[in-house]
């Protein structure tokens, strides 16, 4: 499988589909809970779904409908699952309020942050060295893995959740998405192994909820999604609304882009997962055989 499309939600279950006949493949049961976040290894053997208490690992290539590891320790909603660009560890964030670090070879915790408070998103600075986690209570904390500290506390808007953190493949740009709609982006400078955030502006992308916010593998485009029942394309020249995909019926949960960027896959309540060609804002494929909700999706095609 050259590309690897996946999705999942509230009707546990997991799917791998045909992106471009809109086929599904296979399908894996996910008893225990719903799904909230799904994740691809660099080398693409396992996907990681991130559930209500843990993480299991599921083969890819393989037709073992069990998990081949599951990660346990959360107590609550695991909201995002990410892995080193080699692989060795896993980053998860969970509504139990920590951020917590883990080694892939044996199942085992060598991390814990603590928000103290939910922690809805975490992401991996391309320099693996610095974790970028946002919480309940409008915060966006920056974890130096080395120093083995929070080095940085940046709260957008004081008291409004911070629902989705995004930052550029380059180390450029921080992007943070929250429950009143707007999203706020930092110019990210690191200069000796240390990061210093600027400003450069904030903006309203939606009238609701964001639900993700996603910089595309290029850094040209901002992609969020919302409670608004669309998902939009923005230049990060000017943050310029460049495209709104319409056609959601529902919230829209989760999104990935193509390796090239020319490309959306976005995850709706409305049981859908869909294909987006950005250029003329268009579905190409609508993948059809979740009976809940979609919340999320994961995309390799490199």
């Amino acid at each position: 499988m050259s590309v690897i499309l996946a999705s999942a939600g509230y009707d546990h279950t997991i799917r791998f589909w045909e992106a471009l006949s809109g086929i599904c493949q296979r399908t894996i049961q996910h008893p225990d809970s719903q799904v909230n976040r799904l994740a691809i290894t660099p080398d693409k053997r396992f996907l990681a779904a991130a559930g209500r208490l843990n993480v299991k690992l599921y083969d890819i290539r393989g037709s073992n409908p069990n998990p081949v590891t599951t990660f346990e320790g959360h107590t609550s909603n695991v909201t995002a699952v990410g892995f080193q660009s080699d692989g060795k560890w896993m980053v998860t964030s969970s509504e139990d309020g920590t951020v917590k670090v883990w080694d892939m070879r044996a199942p085992m915790v060598q991390r814990n942050y603590k928000h103290r408070i939910p922690v809805n998103d975490v992401v991996i600075h391309p320099n693996q060295g610095e974790l970028i986690s946002c919480d309940e209570g409008g915060n966006v904390r920056i974890w130096d893995l080395g120093e083995n500290t929070c080095t940085h506390q940046l709260i957008p808007q004081d008291d409004v959740p911070v629902r989705s953190v995004s930052v550029a493949t380059d180390g450029s740009m921080l992007v943070a998405g929250n429950n009143k709609g707007n999203c706020y982006v930092w110019k990210m400078v690191n200069s000796r192994d240390t990061t210093s955030l600027h400003p450069v502006t904030k903006f309203r992308a939606h009238t609701k909820y964001i639900t993700r916010v996603l910089l595309s593998p290029d850094v040209k485009h901002l992609a969020t999604c919302s409670a608004d029942h669309t998902a939009r394309i923005w230049s990060t020249d000017a943050f310029d609304l460049e495209t709104t995909l319409t056609g959601h019926q529902r919230w829209v949960w989760d999104c990935a882009f193509s390796a090239d960027s020319a490309y959306l896959v976005t995850a709706c309540s409305d049981h859908y997962a869909r294909l987006w060609e950005l250029g003329s804002g268009q579905i190409i494929r609508q993948y059809n055989g979740h009976h809940k909700g979609a919340v999320c999706v994961a995309l390799n095609d490199v």
